[in-house]
């Protein structure tokens, strides 16, 4: 028997945890298909979670026949998470279909999917696996409280109010998802500010980022990499994944999708700042500074190497922030063989965890978005 999930229960961060578009959703379409199928109108419904342990009570704000179908209306809560969907109006249109399988549809502001990669065909709506196998199991389950064959399918339409204008909020633009909200969740529970989410987004973004056989792919910590490939490699934003400090995270989930796709990539560049990038040489693969060190100990390490006038190096090393070292070195002979230096052993570290790209390229930017240096492996 399942359990119920305490909702009130504070996340460890002592957050208030809500509930995904998915489950939202699914407890929509338990609600009109017991309308449509058992004529109950319920103001709340159990959603089992895809655990298999817990079931989550959802208030339903609305039941009601539309001819041929049934539809339900619930209020997304995400909790304490800055969830653009928060308070959205999710509704469900049910009927039954004459098929020997379910049907998906978009309503109103639920999106389209337009680029491959991501875990829906192109053409379908933006409905994930895990929310239409919960939707799924509620139609089992009202089906066998009715008595009806399993065999028995429907046609599903998710909509979300204003959904289109929600949508120009979150990354659907970028990934190739049109004209509304994404239905997703993969535990059915929203955790306020989760890292785990935060992650499961890189991973999406690199799967999007390989979708279709490109020649580049760019990962970066953040923005000036990003605008270095948007202007001077030509690369679509769908090219470029922001990786934020999650470095070693990052490089696994390419190493990962690549085996997976069982392709390669002609060219992974990594872009940004030396401040972040120049950690990787330590092997760290969390660059925030709470669970790193500085780069400046590397940095001036091979600064020491390259031969620097002692008076430059004691500048540098009396420098706390890489920003410093660049701005040191911004009128130093040798500075940019120097960055090239430390470039392509960024490039060279990277590549050899890398066993199906061909090329690695790193760029280096000073804050100023100045290009610093370039190195290949």
């Amino acid at each position: 028997m399942l359990a119920a999930y305490d909702l009130t229960a504070p996340a460890p961060n002592g957050l208030r945890r809500g509930f995904t578009t998915g489950t939202c959703a699914t407890a929509a379409v338990k609600a009109a298909a017991l309308r449509l199928v058992l004529g109950i109108e319920s103001e709340e419904v159990a959603v089992p979670l895809p655990d298999g342990e817990h079931y989550l009570s959802v208030p339903v704000e609305g039941v009601g026949l539309e001819g041929a179908s049934s539809r339900a209306t619930v209020i997304k809560e995400a909790g304490d998470d800055p969830d653009v969907t928060h308070r959205a109006r999710i509704s469900a249109a049910v009927s039954v279909n004459a098929l020997d399988h379910h049907r998906w549809f978009r309503g109103e502001g639920v999106g389209v999917v337009t680029q491959a990669g991501l875990q829906i065909p192109v053409g379908e709506p933006a409905i994930n696996p895990v929310p239409r196998a919960m939707m799924t199991a509620a139609l089992l389950e009202v089906c066998q409280d009715a008595g009806l064959s399993a065999e028995s399918y429907f046609d599903i339409e998710i909509s979300c109010e204003g959904g289109k204008e929600i949508a120009q909020r979150t990354f659907n633009p970028r990934l190739g998802i049109e004209g509304g909200i994404s239905i997703i969740g993969t535990t059915g529970i929203v955790e306020p500010k989760s890292r785990a989410a935060f992650l499961a987004s890189i991973e999406l973004y690199i799967r999007v980022a390989l979708a279709e056989s490109p020649e580049a792919v760019v990962l970066t910590p953040g923005n000036l990499g990003q605008r270095f490939a948007v202007a001077s490699l030509g690369l679509p934003l769908r090219r470029v994944v922001q990786m934020s400090n999650y470095v070693g995270q990052a490089m696994s989930y390419l190493r990962l999708a690549l085996e997976q796709q069982q392709t390669r990539l002609p060219v992974l560049w990594v872009a940004g700042h030396p401040g972040k990038l120049a950690k990787i040489l330590d092997g760290v693969e969390d660059t925030h500074s709470s669970h790193s060190d500085s780069a400046c100990s590397t940095l001036v390490a091979r600064a020491v190497s390259h031969g620097f006038p002692s008076d430059t190096l004691k500048k540098i090393q009396n420098s706390t922030t890489a920003e410093g070292i660049a701005e040191i070195l911004r009128e130093e002979v040798g500075a940019e063989a120097y960055w090239d230096s430390v470039a392509t052993a960024i490039a060279q570290r990277v590549a050899s965890a890398q066993n199906r790209v061909d090329s690695v390229r790193a760029m280096l930017f000073a804050m100023s978005g100045t290009r610093l240096g370039e190195g290949e492996a």
